[in-house]
């Protein structure tokens, strides 16, 4: 455990809690994608399959079970309780076009070519682009609310700052994962337009868009 590590898990775990708020206080999940969140219920769920078979710490399984818990309770909130408010005329995107080509790459690209690793490897692969369908139905509607803005920033931070962390871990535990970061890299790249946006507009109290 390192402060980027241990910060990056704060920051994601403040984009979940931020995420449910917003749809539990508004009663509303007008504008957030509701394929994006399956995807990440898809990427914990396949990414934690070790809770049934090994023990690392504490901190590590509670993180865990937060996780797909938060996950599956946001896709509950968006397609059954407040379902009437899902706005899926515009969360459009062909999930299809990442979940089978991601699926091809983990089988094909991997550490080890067991159950585990292949899932493990797969939900690398799909946490990377899952934030997509988000990002398109923002540009398909032009806009997003600033509490919606504050939860892709925390994301964001948080995919920054284990780059960060793979790098800590390389030079002074001499740890080193290629698929994690090339993954990580892919992700921070797709932020850095909505980085420039944040910036520029949410922090100066202007509305986000991005360009259709």
């Amino acid at each position: 455990m390192n402060i980027f590590r241990l910060t990056g898990d704060l920051s994601h775990l403040a984009a979940i809690i931020i995420l449910l708020l917003k749809i539990w206080k508004t009663r509303s999940c007008a504008g957030i994608s509701g394929k994006s969140q399956i995807l990440f219920a898809l990427v914990f769920t396949t990414r934690y399959l070790d809770l049934l078979t090994s023990f690392i710490s504490l901190y590590n399984s509670s993180m865990k079970i937060i996780y797909v818990g938060c996950a599956y309770a946001t896709v509950y909130l968006i397609y059954a309780k407040f379902r009437a408010t899902y706005d899926g005329n515009h969360d459009t995107f062909r999930v299809e076009f990442l979940v089978v080509p991601v699926g091809g790459l983990a089988f094909l690209v991997n550490h080890d070519f067991s159950p585990l690793e292949i899932l493990w490897t797969f939900s690398i692969y799909l946490e990377s682009v899952a934030i997509l369908p988000q990002l398109f139905m923002i540009s398909k509607t032009g806009e997003a609310e600033t509490i919606t803005t504050h939860y892709l920033f925390c994301l964001g931070v948080y995919r920054a700052l284990y780059l960060f962390n793979w790098i800590w871990r390389f030079y002074f535990e001499g740890f080193f994962d290629m698929i994690a970061i090339v993954a990580g890299v892919v992700q921070t790249i797709l932020y850095c337009d909505f980085f420039y946006l944040y910036v520029t507009k949410v922090l100066k109290g202007k509305k986000l868009s991005l360009p259709a």
